[in-house]
């Protein structure tokens, strides 16, 4: 089947959220998604990618993947990587439809059929303003707020609340940042004592009242210097945290053996990484307990199964990433159930519950202990609405085969 058009749409309400459809021959169409940096996504998929893929035979996914590879901007998650992983994830929901199966069925099948999740403790509109991981992006209206999901504010004011209501809906994990807050996270260089107490309150709460039946992981968003890192990961170790994720920035392999020489907390990362080299000297390292994989960022559900193996290979488990669109989640969700190094998924409740249903027709299904599993049907198992680019703040754009 040859792919005759690229479609993406975007929607005002979510500007750093993209969709692309493949379309096939035969009518049917495949599903990709990325995040941030939008227009230069956008460009590329039309201008870049489209002439190398309109008359192409979609089920040949491994062969489109290597030829989508750009001369420049091949490494880091830059634009074209995005655009290449949204591509990816399109083809592999296309053969999906052709096959009449289930992504995590044409994979090799299942090896679980649900899987826990834990909820990343953002609010609904983080990271909806602007393209940075910064604070003033971080969707937060500055004051105590209990609304429904608003884990964000929900961590910094009452982080043993957030996870009561986590355990009451059977999850047992919760990833939290509250060093991003600090003073000394604008250059990462160093961070003043009274920060440091004020960011480790949330994990002594957290464990005064809930003890180990919560699983804390600490995200700290590559931000700090090696020495900074090394100050924040030693002051969370009596608090045993499950993982302490991007302490530094994660292509600095050689800091990144450093810190785990020194220190005993699991350190977990990689999502801002794209491409097999990249994740090779990630998991060469053996610094990195638990590699993580963004599956729309970083090389699409082609590059992402092989960082998978790559982890196998030397007994680790690998993570994909969920913090961007209701896409990256349902594939995300198809590959941990297929594959045997996966031991939960990310979800962020505060997007799942509230924003997400607005745009597809379908959510992985939860489950109220606390697991996850894929929607039924062949591909992704998810659509996007079928009226969703007649939004008033939609924006449409298709380049045909000619």
């Amino acid at each position: 089947m040859r792919i005759t058009a690229l479609e993406t749409i975007r929607v005002g309400a979510m500007p750093n959220l993209l969709w692309l459809r493949i379309h096939g021959e035969d009518g049917l169409t495949g599903l990709g998604e990325t995040f941030f940096g939008t227009s230069a996504v956008e460009a590329d998929l039309h201008d870049r990618l489209a002439p190398l893929l309109l008359g192409e035979q979609a089920g040949q996914i491994e062969r489109l993947n290597r030829r989508m590879q750009p001369y420049a901007g091949f490494s880091g998650t830059g634009a074209e990587q995005r655009a290449l992983s949204a591509v990816d994830v399109a083809l592999w929901d296309l053969k999906g439809k052709v096959a009449g199966l289930a992504l995590c069925d044409l994979l090799g099948g299942r090896m679980r059929e649900r899987i826990p999740v834990y909820n990343t403790c953002a609010g609904p509109r983080y990271l909806t303003a602007a393209d940075g991981v910064r604070p003033e992006n971080f969707g937060s209206a500055g004051a105590v707020t209990r609304g429904r999901h608003e884990d964000l504010e929900g961590f910094l004011h009452y982080p043993e609340d957030v996870a009561s209501s986590l355990l009451e809906m059977g999850i047992s994990g919760m990833k939290i940042w509250p060093f991003d807050f600090a003073a000394g996270a604008r250059d990462g260089s160093d961070i003043a004592r009274d920060d440091l107490a004020r960011a480790l309150q949330p994990f002594e709460r957290i464990r005064a009242v809930h003890g180990d039946r919560m699983r804390v992981k600490a995200e700290l968003h590559g931000l700090w210097t090696l020495n900074a890192a090394r100050k924040i990961c030693r002051a969370l170790e009596p608090l045993e945290p499950d993982w302490i994720e991007d302490p530094i920035w994660m292509d600095r392999t050689p800091d990144l053996a450093l810190l785990a020489r020194e220190i005993r907390a699991p350190l977990a990362g990689g999502e801002t990484l794209a491409g097999l080299g990249a994740f090779s000297s990630l998991v060469e390292t053996s610094a990195v307990a638990t590699p993580i994989i963004d599956i729309t960022w970083g090389g699409g559900v082609t590059v992402a199964r092989k960082v998978a193996a790559l982890a196998e290979a030397r007994g680790r488990t690998v993570a994909f990433h969920d913090c961007m669109g209701p896409v990256t989640l349902a594939v995300s969700t198809h590959l941990a159930l297929a594959l045997p190094n996966v031991r939960e998924q990310e979800i962020s409740r505060g997007f799942y519950f509230s924003w997400y249903g607005d745009f597809v027709d379908a959510l992985p299904p939860l489950a109220g202990d606390g697991t996850i599993t894929v929607s039924e049907g062949a591909g992704l198992g998810v659509s996007l609405l079928a009226d969703l680019h007649r939004r008033s703040d939609a924006s449409q754009r298709i380049t045909r085969m000619s």
